[in-house]
């Protein structure tokens, strides 16, 4: 059953974090599956990455980015950040008043419904690897799915530098990947956000055989899921509003950024975080 809400509290923009700069592929694909919704994206550029800190201090970081977030009215808030979706997406749950979605799970349920043979594979940084958050999603929705994990550690900066069509990028992959394809996986999820700009050549290097599971695609349809079974989707009929925040070096963020959105971005703000109470 739907719940209601106001009109003014649908019009509210989505709200989007990450430790960096990938969750922007997830801004991308909230644009296009939900062209008509604003967003606020923050992006914790002074404290990045999360993956190698302590589940405590990514549980605080998370907490203040939020409340970032709801500092600025959203209706929603998507957490953009692997690290953070697998330790902080209950803690803020419990702690904020709006709909939270992570990337993972979002993720495992499109490759847990398109698998044909049960054998998934999941790539990502090294840190979200051996966290084995996305195992332990997969093995929640039964016994009989064998995982198979790949830290690619090398593809966030390639993505970053945009080396998305190099032939050294090719050999990298090359190397990260045959071991899973060799693995008889048929499903590939980009446990990333940085990965969604590798896409192309993930695919030529895994084959046609094998189906990718972009985690920023599937958290943008979950996502408008959600806030249609919640009556929060935006009716809005003028341009939606875009609005990006950082903690640390905006000029360096922005030359990336518009790399990863496929669009200029023009201003971005730089914030002090850590005034913000937990």
């Amino acid at each position: 059953m739907r719940k209601r809400n106001g009109k003014d509290e649908a019009s509210k923009p989505i709200g989007v974090f990450d430790s960096g700069v990938g969750g922007l592929t997830v801004v991308r694909q909230i644009q296009t599956i939900l062209p008509q919704e604003s967003t606020v994206y923050f992006g914790d550029t002074a404290r990045v990455p999360y993956g190698p800190k302590s589940d405590r201090l990514v549980r605080r970081f998370a907490l203040q980015n939020s409340r970032f977030l709801i500092g600025h009215g959203v209706k929603a808030i998507v957490i953009a950040c692997n690290t953070a979706s697998s330790v902080a997406l209950d803690h803020v749950q419990r702690h904020v008043g709006v709909p939270v979605l992570g990337v993972i799970e979002p993720g495992v349920k499109a490759a847990v419904r398109v698998t044909q043979r049960g054998k998934i594979g999941v790539i990502g940084t090294v840190g979200t690897v051996e966290s084995e958050a996305y195992q332990r999603a997969i093995r929640s929705w039964g016994n009989n799915f064998e995982v198979f994990g790949q830290a690619c550690p090398l593809f966030v900066p390639l993505a970053e530098e945009g080396w998305l069509n190099r032939r050294p990028t090719y050999l990298i992959a090359e190397e990260y990947l045959t071991p899973l394809k060799q693995s008889g996986i048929d499903t590939l999820i980009l446990g990333c956000t940085h990965y969604p700009l590798l896409k192309p050549v993930i695919s030529e290097v895994m084959g046609s055989d094998i189906e990718l599971i972009d985690s920023a695609e599937a958290t943008a349809r979950e996502l408008r899921s959600l806030l249609d079974e919640r009556n929060m989707l935006s009716g809005r009929s003028e341009e939606p509003s875009r609005a990006f925040f950082v903690s640390d070096v905006p000029h360096r963020f922005l030359e990336v950024a518009e790399r990863f959105l496929g669009e200029t971005l023009g201003r971005v703000e730089r914030v002090d975080i850590e005034t913000i109470e937990e």
